[in-house]
């Protein structure tokens, strides 16, 4: 089958809602800074009510790094489930204003639309609680089999393994996508999302159901429950074909064989909201490797997304990646 998208992203279909606040207002409101926290509904208008003034962006960890894709100039596509409301309305004209393929059919029953709401504080760390409403509805009657085979690389978010049926359909896409001779890719999302599902990661991993994973530090060392980086990287190499963990302002590293490759972060002129740099960085490095790149040049296409985009608030670009890939000779 020809290749129709670069990338074809399966993940939760959500809304942020983003504001700034202090560190005493985490603590007031008992949330562990830098965390991702799932929420009921009850929970999250409690937030939203003690919560300063937002803003509302569309968001969601896959759909954020799929966009990011497309701002790339590379196909992309996204597959995430919403309701027929006005929220859900709002994510699916964002999505496809940005270039990409959305028709995963909108719930009309249900729970509402899913939204994070994104406290930033001052030194930029974002602190998520998210109500997963109808993203965790996802099943695997949503996957599209034809435009997943059409995918050269099929990319699948962490967070998509805590709603059960959305697991299922994570599968569902892993196996098609290999059945068409595809690549399948999994990013670790949160520590603590890996600390729930550690024996399950691992499995996808060793299986062979993912080949390629994107993870932070705090993620690695967790999936391999120690404290020592270096130790955990060789874990990784062993375990999954291709291995990319992001290392802030260290920029990353890449394993692949027995090949190490280390990429430092892009200059910056000011931290706003360290809000999707893993999820840009994971855009950058895929449209590189959909595209036949060395390992070095993904990682740097996946370094300059990740520092466009944590020097604004919210976590889609607002400059064109392609172009500054282009100025920088990255991107023909």
């Amino acid at each position: 089958m020809a290749t129709r998208y670069d990338v074809l992203g399966i993940g939760n279909a959500i809304v942020d809602v983003l504001a700034r606040a202090e560190d005493d207002f985490l603590k007031t409101q008992e949330m562990t800074k830098g965390a991702m926290a799932l929420i009921d509904e009850g929970r999250a208008q409690s937030i939203y009510g003690a919560m300063g003034p937002a803003t509302e962006i569309s968001g969601g960890s896959a759909a954020n790094t799929i966009v990011g894709v497309a701002n790339f100039g590379a196909r992309a596509a996204f597959i995430g489930k919403v309701k027929n409301d006005e929220l859900g309305e709002v994510f699916s004209h964002d999505i496809r204003a940005a270039g990409v393929a959305f028709d995963t059919p909108a719930a009309t029953d249900g729970a509402s639309t899913a939204r994070c709401y994104v406290l930033v504080t001052p030194d930029g760390e974002r602190t998520m609680n998210t109500y997963l409403g109808a993203a965790q509805d996802l099943g695997p009657d949503d996957i599209d089999a034809d435009a997943i085979a059409a995918a050269e690389i099929v990319y699948l978010e962490g967070y998509l393994w805590d709603p059960p049926q959305a697991k299922e359909a994570f599968r569902k896409a892993a196996k098609i996508a290999h059945d068409a001779g595809r690549k399948v890719a999994l990013t670790l999302s949160d520590a603590f999302c890996v600390g729930r599902y550690r024996d399950e990661f691992l499995s996808l991993l060793t299986t062979g159901t993912v080949d390629i994973v994107f993870a932070n530090e705090s993620e690695l060392t967790s999936l391999y429950e120690g404290s020592d980086f270096d130790a955990a990287l060789e874990k990784l190499r062993k375990d999954v074909k291709l291995g990319v963990v992001t290392r802030s302002e260290k920029g990353c590293v890449v394993v692949h064989g027995d090949k190490t490759e280390a990429v430092p972060a892009a200059r910056i002129e000011k931290l706003e909201d360290a809000t999707g740099a893993g999820d840009l960085f994971a855009a950058g490095f895929l449209v590189g490797h959909a595209r036949g790149l060395d390992l070095r040049t993904s990682a740097q296409l996946g370094a300059l997304a990740a520092a466009e985009v944590i020097q604004h608030i919210g976590a889609r670009p607002q400059a064109s990646l392609k172009e500054m890939a282009q100025k920088q000779g990255l991107l023909k």
